[in-house]
């Protein structure tokens, strides 16, 4: 049994931020019926390349029940309540103020279902001069100061993910277990709210406090960390680039000893802390430079194995797609083509007594448009 078998949650959602939320309630087991107006959520149409589905689309909606409905139509509305009358969750990322005005506000249905956990995600939350706002993944991430430090030492740069929009459905999904936990305790649900560009800035705390109570905001480094050094990207004889990460000061010692074979240089006093080294950053990586330069890759990791140091590599997408460390699971299209992609970042252990850990694809299928609207209909007809 899965950890949140019975609980049956309502998604009015569209796009990354609330389906990214539901998903997860769906992948432990909770049933979800995802509203959708006639037209589809639009992320339906981001792109083709899974199975004929949308990469996005895909990747969020597996295991979904898909229900074509009208809020402002007086019987969908009506169908709606019944559902809610049973639901434990409902979660949604319309526009703000769009629910509140057809009646469907969370204060007001959980006054009416006092069962009910509301999850709104919004861009910007609710204050007034900010909550009209269209707040896109990419918008929020220049809103909230993320691509002022991103990117090359002289180009801005977009984080290459929709990362504002996973972050709040990430804080979303923590918010609601956080609810079902309470109503155990209490037998009311909660009301949560979550903001793309509130769970941005809580990710944006270390160069904030920085800009608010140290000297500045760290600048872009590019592939280099802005308050710790060396930690970077050093180019090899062979024109690859190795990440090296040196965390303290006795593996410092390590790397000059062993890697650059210069011990010498770790008692330099321009290089004897953290603080030095940054302060001090372009001198210091003129002397890794000279060594790392002239060593090709294989030679510069086996002086960092040796040396105990932390290293990466850039992969491609090429390359994450044969990783040994990636893990895939198994979804169906909405076309029934099996579709391979990453699987659940969290793991049970082999002797889990539940079965979430499975790979069953035909639990894990893209729900077509509309495609469970009869059933559900059918389901909550009224008695």
């Amino acid at each position: 049994m899965k950890p949140l078998e019975g609980i049956l949650v309502v998604a009015i959602e569209q796009a990354v931020a609330a389906p990214v939320c539901s998903a997860r309630l769906c992948e432990a087991g909770a049933r979800v019926i995802k509203i959708e107006r006639e037209t589809g959520d639009f992320a339906r149409g981001y792109d083709d390349v899974a199975g004929g589905d949308s990469s996005y689309f895909l990747w969020n909606n597996c295991g979904k029940e898909s229900l074509v409905l009208d809020f402002k139509n007086q019987d969908d509305a009506a169908l709606l309540h019944r559902i809610l009358e049973q639901a434990d969750v409902l979660i949604q990322n319309l526009a703000p103020g769009a629910l509140r005005r057809s009646g469907f506000g969370s204060e007001t249905l959980r006054e009416k279902y006092p069962q009910l956990i509301t999850c709104d995600i919004s861009g910007y939350g609710s204050n007034e001069s900010v909550a009209k706002m269209k707040a896109y993944d990419f918008l929020v991430q220049a809103e909230s100061g993320l691509v002022s430090i991103s990117g090359g030492v002289n180009e801005l740069g977009r984080v290459g993910v929709s990362i504002c929009d996973i972050s709040a459905g990430m804080n979303a999904h923590a918010g609601v277990l956080e609810a079902l936990l309470s109503r155990q305790k209490t037998g009311n649900g909660l009301g949560i709210e979550v903001s793309l560009f509130g769970s941005a800035a809580d990710w944006m705390t270390v160069p904030l406090l920085h800009n608010d109570y140290g000297a500045k905001a760290p600048g872009r480094a590019g592939l280099h960390h802005p308050s710790i050094a060396p930690y970077g990207g050093y180019a090899t004889a062979d024109d690859e680039i190795v990440i090296v990460a040196v965390q303290n000061e006795k593996e410092w010692a390590r790397f000059c000893a062993q890697v650059l074979e210069q011990p010498e240089v770790a008692q330099d006093p321009r290089f004897n802390s953290n603080k030095n080294r940054v302060n001090n950053r372009q001198a210091m990586d003129e002397i890794i430079l000279a060594v790392i330069n002239s060593l090709i890759r294989s030679d510069a990791v086996d002086r960092l194995e040796i040396a105990d140091i932390a290293f990466g590599s850039v992969n491609s997408i090429m390359d994450l797609s044969n990783h040994p460390a990636l893990q895939r699971r198994t979804g169906l299209s909405s076309t029934g083509k099996p579709i391979k992609f990453p699987a659940r970042p969290i793991q049970k252990n082999p002797d889990a007594s539940d079965d979430s850990s499975g790979d069953d694809s035909s639990t894990h299928a893209v729900p077509r448009l509309g495609q469970h609207s009869q059933s559900i209909r059918a389901e909550f007809c009224r008695q």
